[in-house]
């Protein structure tokens, strides 16, 4: 299940305001605003949170299931980065 703090931290990752969210989500600024004001689950509607986490996950967001420390998100490895070598 989509959090509150999980969303916070994907737009974080993302540099997006919420308005940023909101255009790329479909998801109205004012119904955005007042969701992040809470804490826990995503509330509203089911499509609302479907959609807030559709347009992350199309900006390169993936999200963390529990796994016993707790849920979270992080970003996609970006096609063709590549891990910087030592040379060693």
């Amino acid at each position: 299940m989509l959090s509150v703090r999980q969303v916070k931290a994907a737009r974080a990752l993302l540099a997006w305001s919420q308005a940023d969210l909101a255009k790329a989500s479909g998801v109205s600024y004012p119904t955005l605003a007042r969701l992040e004001a809470t804490d826990g689950p995503i509330g509203g509607r089911a499509d609302t949170g479907a959609k807030l986490q559709a347009a992350l996950e199309g900006a390169g967001v993936i999200f963390i299931d529990e796994n016993g420390e707790g849920p979270g998100v992080r970003l996609r490895k970006q096609a063709g980065s590549s891990e910087v070598s030592s040379g060693q």
